[in-house]
């Protein structure tokens, strides 16, 4: 059966104690340096003929709010923060292993460079553009309505690509490919489209910047196999350790947030498989 670490902890720290080549896949999420406080807050609607806002088919419904959550997202120097963090990745990664590394346009060609002189030029597989369509419409230029995922392998010559675990996205002009190629369906490309955790959706936890289980599913299906283990050391809602387990992953999942804690806590409240370290739930 698959295991789920959670660590309330310094991940730095906690990288530094792991041994060699003991993890074959890592994702990370880090704080985005936007230079603002990220902040969610957490709402339920409710029907009712006098309330303020309109929903499916007109109806009318009261916003009920329930909560706020929120971390300082900036750093004087992000390059100098994220570095020793990004070659303890490549320290404790499996020669088969392969990180993915969840960022923004603001730092986004910063960090490449970096990692290309911790990995090596060669070891940048790709760069997964998630592009979704949600939030306000900018009139002064294109709205950014995408995130970037640098995907970079220890090996160049030696990772884990299963293809055929991934899921699979409908053809845009499937009259030109037959039905039978229109019912399966095609493997996705290096553009991946896929709407945000929606705000009332089944997914949502209320935690800033979750990210949703359909991005990450395809991650480590794609790039892992079952009994593998796993790292997200920053952790956040628990997205990955979520995937993780289940599909027979896993996972070790780090962050020093209380908030965090805190949701995963109730994310995994009653799950057999899941071990708290540094944190009592």
């Amino acid at each position: 059966m698959s295991k789920l670490e959670i660590v309330f902890a310094d991940n730095l720290e906690y990288l530094r104690d792991l041994p060699p080549e003991s993890i074959d896949l890592i994702y990370i999420d880090p704080p985005f340096n936007t230079g603002k406080t990220q902040s969610r807050t957490r709402i339920r609607a409710v029907r009712d003929e006098n309330g303020d806002r309109r929903g499916f088919m007109g109806r009318l419904y009261r916003t009920e709010k329930l909560g706020t959550s929120g971390y300082a997202d900036f750093f004087d120097d992000f390059t100098a923060f994220i570095e020793p963090r990004l070659r303890e990745s490549f320290r404790v990664l499996k020669s088969s292993g392969s990180l993915f590394f969840h960022i923004d346009c603001r730092e986004v060609h910063y960090c490449k460079v970096l990692l290309d002189g911790i990995f090596g030029r060669e070891s940048f597989i790709n760069e997964i553009i998630w592009a979704y369509d949600y939030g306000a419409r900018s009139k002064k230029r294109w709205p950014a309505k995408h995130d970037n995922i640098l995907w970079y392998a220890k090996d160049a010559g030696n990772y884990t690509f299963n293809l055929d675990e991934s899921d699979r996205i409908p053809y845009m002009a499937p009259g030109l490919v037959g039905p039978d190629k229109a019912a399966r369906g095609k493997t996705p490309t290096d553009v991946w489209w896929h709407t945000i955790v929606s705000t009332s959706g089944r997914e949502k936890t209320g935690y800033p910047t979750q990210k949703p289980r359909g991005i990450i599913d395809r991650i480590v299906k794609v790039h892992s196999n079952p009994g593998d283990q796993l790292l997200d050391f920053f952790a956040g809602s628990g997205t990955f350790g979520e995937s993780a387990l289940e599909f027979g992953r896993n996972c070790i999942l780090v962050d020093k947030n209380e908030e965090a804690l805190r949701v995963m806590a109730q994310r995994f409240a009653g799950a057999d498989s899941v071990e708290w370290s540094g944190w009592n739930p």
